[in-house]
């Protein structure tokens, strides 16, 4: 997980803050879209009502990196 949330940061700029780092790094990643919501939120967005597109990026890319271990 550690290495995705730094990929997300330097690619994406979705640089979770450190106390968010920890807790998502200690949770089981349920699914694609759980995570994906779990970093939305952690960045302070609603992931109800953020930019559809940014989602989808977001979405894309933890899918590309962790889809196929869910």
């Amino acid at each position: 997980m550690r290495w995705l949330l730094d990929e997300l940061c330097v690619e994406l700029g979705f640089c979770v803050p450190p106390e968010e780092r920890v807790r998502l790094q200690a949770e089981p990643v349920v699914s694609v879209d759980a995570l994906t919501d779990a970093v939305l939120a952690a960045e302070g967005m609603d992931p109800m009502i953020c930019d559809k597109e940014l989602r989808r990026l977001l979405r894309s890319k933890i899918d590309t990196r962790i889809g196929h271990l869910l």
